[in-house]
Formats: structure tokens, sequence, C-alpha cells
């Protein structure tokens, strides 16, 4: 296994918005390689304990190895968090104080050439993050319509040129198959008018992300885990969600605003007829961003924001508190 270098982002804000408490048990949905929970383990001992989910097998064996010394402390579980309800009926949770998720890809995945990750890498087109799943980018890039493509990177990427990008992949693949992340850079790289290339971020960024995006669906399973660790969290507990695109913080601020809501009825009912009650409170009414000093050190972190929400604490007469 090659070394798993992962700088934890917004360190000291996640550890200050999951309010840790001695003793807790909390989730970290996205271990990586360990640097958040190595901080929430510390923090909540003795008696506390993480359990910490990733799907990618070097992200897990590099986390056992940096959090050896914790031992039964920490639980490793190599799985999605979109199991997460399932993941907690199988270790008889009876509930978490805390869930954390780190979202999109870590620094040593964009490192690691050969997963496919990185348009600055050539390498087989892949971008599964588990190496178990069935779908990979090849499959996606070679076999969807032009439609399908140009929905994709549209949809997935906020791509201006999508259509153009799909419609300029299928006709490469009429000639020959694509298999690499350099054959598919090239393809975007006409594809995309010089006047756009020589402005903004790299021609293929936004490709790589909708379908890295795609192969992993991880906006829909994001979606649902998110409601998932609202009800698996404790009243007063925390859910904390570090983003890194507009799509993913977007979904947060959706989830946490519907479900901080009450009464959804029609105005002018003269009784709520809906009977849905306020499940969290957003602490977060803007998302935190990370610290110019923080972004010295790590430059990966620009586009990060962090959203947070409580659980709401329900009182005898079934009010919130």
């Amino acid at each position: 296994m090659k070394n798993f270098h992962h700088v934890p982002v917004m360190l000291h804000e996640v550890m200050t918005h999951l309010n840790l408490k001695q003793g807790g048990t909390y989730v970290d949905c996205t271990l990586g390689g360990g640097g958040h929970t190595l901080e929430i383990i510390k923090k909540i001992q003795p008696g506390g304990r993480v359990i910490g989910i990733d799907q990618d097998p070097n992200a897990l064996a590099a986390a056992r190895q940096r959090l050896e010394s914790y031992g039964q402390s920490i639980v490793f579980v190599h799985s999605n968090y979109y199991r997460l309800k399932e993941i907690s009926a199988e270790l008889d949770l009876d509930g978490a104080d805390g869930v954390l998720f780190d979202l999109g890809v870590s620094s040593h995945q964009l490192d690691e050439g050969e997963r496919g990750f990185s348009y600055m890498q050539d390498a087989s087109l892949d971008m599964r993050m588990n190496p178990g799943d069935r779908v990979t980018a090849e499959q996606i890039v070679n076999e969807k319509t032009e439609d399908e493509l140009a929905a994709i990177i549209r949809d997935f990427g906020e791509e201006r040129w999508a259509r153009r990008i799909a419609r300029f992949i299928v006709e490469y693949r009429e000639k020959s198959p694509i298999h690499t992340t350099g054959e598919l850079v090239e393809i975007i790289k006409k594809a995309v008018p010089a006047g756009a290339r020589r402005e903004g971020p790299h021609p293929a960024k936004r490709t790589f992300q909708a379908l890295r995006i795609a192969v992993n669906d991880e906006l829909n399973r994001f979606r649902n885990a998110l409601h998932d660790a609202v009800d698996i969290t404790r009243p007063g507990g925390r859910i904390c969600v570090i983003s890194f695109h507009s799509l993913e913080d977007r979904i947060a601020k959706e989830v946490f605003r519907d479900l901080a809501k009450s009464c959804i009825c029609p105005p002018g009912l003269p009784v709520c007829m809906c009977n849905k009650k306020q499940q969290v409170r957003v602490l977060t009414g803007k998302p935190v961003l990370p610290t110019p000093e923080e972004l010295q050190v790590n430059p990966r972190a620009r586009s990060a924001k962090l959203r947070a929400a409580e659980k709401c604490r329900v009182l005898n007469n079934g009010e919130d508190e």
C-alpha cells in the first residue's frame, strides 16, 4: 500500500461543531486516512468510540495503521455510507452523538494515478472509490448515448460545453474505444473552444468530476445517507458535512432546511394537518469556509464548505426544546 497522505480539512471547525463529549459514540462516514477520527477519538476518551466507514480498502488499511493504538475504541467498516442504517443495526448501535461526512475524492486518491480520478495523470478510466463496484468511468464513456453523456456532464459537472464534449466523445469512440484518462483529456481539450480553455480551471475538471459522481452514484447516496444520519443521531447530537462542490453543498443545505421546518401546511388552515415536527436545528446559516491560514498549508481545501445541524431535543409535552 502506498503512503496514504491525508490532511483533514477544517479540523478545528469540525471539532467545534460536533460538540464532542466524553464517552460519546461518533460515526465518521468517510474515514479516509483517519485525520478527523484521530482528533475525535482523542477528545471522547475514556469510554468513547468511533465507527469509521470507508468504501476504499486502501483508505481503511491506512486508517487502521494510523489508529491502531486506540484498539477497540474504533470500529472499522468497509462499506459505503449509503448503508448507514444497516451498519448501525449490524453493530447494535443504539444511536450516535455525532455523524461526520467529508465528501469528495481524497488527496491520496487524486495522487494515486492508477485509480483514474485525476486529469493530470494518464491512467485507466476507472474512478471507482470502491474497486469492487461494477461500473467504471470507461463503461460510462463508451456505452452511454450522446444525450446521456451530455446530461451527466451538464448536471453533475455544471459544464457549459457538456453537449459539445459528449458529441466529441461519441465521434471519437466510433473509431476506437476510449480506455485512458489521457485520451479523454485530449478529447475534452478539442471539444472546448480555445477561448474557454484560456480562462478558468482545467478544461477537463468538470467532466472528470461529473464522471466520478456518476460512477459512484454520489449525490443520490449522500442525500439518502444524510436523512439516515439524522435518524440515527440522538437528540442533541450533531451532524456535520464537508462538501467540495456546489451540488453536494446544495443537498446539505436543502436537507437541513427541510428537516428544520415544522408545519408545512398551506397558509390559512385553522389547524395543522401535516403533523410535521422539526427534526433539526441548523447551526450554520451560511457555510463555514476554511481560514486563510489553512489555505496556505492545504490549498486543496479552497473549495471546502462546512454545514452543521443539531438533532432536536424533544420535551415530554412533544414540543421541541
